[in-house]
């Protein structure tokens, strides 16, 4: 794709409101790859990973458009949102960035999943109780001159006098850069929960629609999980994956995610040793299978375990007090005492004041 969109097709009409002219509807954001580690040699700029929804936002006067990494518009989602860049006072541009809800003293994953409701009256509601922020990363265009195929210092510098031009934006941050890997090895070393993660970009690189073209280090933290129960693999007799829990302050055992990632040359042999651990409730606070629009007949099949096998599992998001991927198997903890096994190992959702710059 070439990086300066070209002429536009008629417009996708569910846009909430399209401004093809500026953005076409096929434009895809630049995508990052996983690695294990930053890069170690010169030229390159790092930046928190926010947890939240990818957005591009575009602005040509009265219109705006709030734009998924999907393509698919969120204007409808984040009214609040949509009536704050109606209210700066430039009026062309394209910006590259992340939207996030601040709940209370966390970020809140559920919060912003939340807005992606049918009902409007729902989500006008929570656009006033739980409003939402743009964290701004990059700069496309501004005053309807395109800048994406200059070089990532350039456009840093356009966005932060961009930002300047806004004002003092409530809804709007500009997230935070450095040139020094040491401190992007601290935000990840010392932020927790508060990152998910930092990207590295090359500062002599243009903006590239639709490429894998940065990096992202993953915050990953570990927990020890009760396996609570386990379910057969599809059409097999063989384990598929595991049923983790952990204990809250009342003493309950609530299902909290699951684990696949067993080696098959292992799995028959663990599945004896489950299979000899069989027993009822398994769960006694929080079971899988509960009511859910995402259950089917096969995920509320699955074995009670006695709580005796502790696992050490790592995971990327922990989201309500659940995991919210599947989680990574790392060995299995037999001097943990499954009764150590808390909710309180799971590290706390990202403080808005880190995202925010605020107090």
């Amino acid at each position: 794709m070439p990086r300066r969109p070209a002429a536009s097709p008629k417009p996708d009409p569910a846009a909430l409101p399209p401004v093809p002219d500026v953005l076409p509807p096929a434009f895809e954001p630049m995508e990052a790859r996983a690695v294990e580690h930053l890069p170690e040699d010169e030229g390159w700029q790092f930046e928190p990973k926010w947890d939240g929804f990818r957005c591009l936002a575009v602005r040509d006067g009265d219109a705006v458009e709030l734009r998924a990494r999907s393509g698919k518009p969120l204007a409808r989602y984040f009214p609040e949102m949509l009536a704050a860049l109606r209210e700066l006072p430039v009026t062309r541009f394209v910006l590259d960035g992340e939207l996030a809800v601040p709940q209370g003293d966390t970020l809140s994953f559920d919060a912003l999943q939340a807005r992606l409701h049918p009902a409007e009256s729902r989500i006008r509601r929570l656009s006033r109780e739980t409003p939402s922020r743009l964290i701004l990363f990059d700069c496309l265009s501004v005053d309807g001159a395109w800048i994406g195929d200059a070089p990532l210092r350039a456009r840093r510098e356009r966005l932060t006098e961009l930002f300047a031009r806004f004002g003092d934006p409530p809804l709007l941050r500009l997230t935070p850069i450095t040139h020094d890997r040491a401190e992007a090895e601290a935000w990840l070393d010392h932020l927790g929960a508060a990152l998910d993660g930092v990207v590295a970009k090359r500062l002599d690189e243009p903006y590239q629609p639709g490429e894998r073209a940065m990096l992202k280090v993953k915050n990953l933290r570990t927990a020890d999980c009760v396996v609570g129960g386990f379910r057969y693999g599809t059409g097999s007799g063989v384990v598929g994956s595991l049923l983790l829990g952990l204990y809250d302050a009342a003493g309950r055992l609530d299902h909290v995610g699951f684990t696949s990632a067993i080696p098959a040359a292992e799995r028959a042999a663990l599945t004896r040793r489950l299979e000899a651990l069989i027993a009822p409730p398994g769960f006694t606070g929080d079971a899988p299978g509960g009511p859910s629009r995402w259950a089917t007949a096969r995920s509320a099949e699955w074995q009670p375990l006695r709580p005796e096998l502790v696992a050490e599992v790592r995971y990327d998001h922990a989201t309500g007090g659940r995991f919210r991927h599947g989680t990574t198997f790392l060995r299995w903890r037999p001097d943990k005492p499954p009764a150590r096994c808390t909710k309180d190992q799971l590290q706390a959702e990202a403080r808005p004041a880190v995202v925010m710059g605020e107090d």
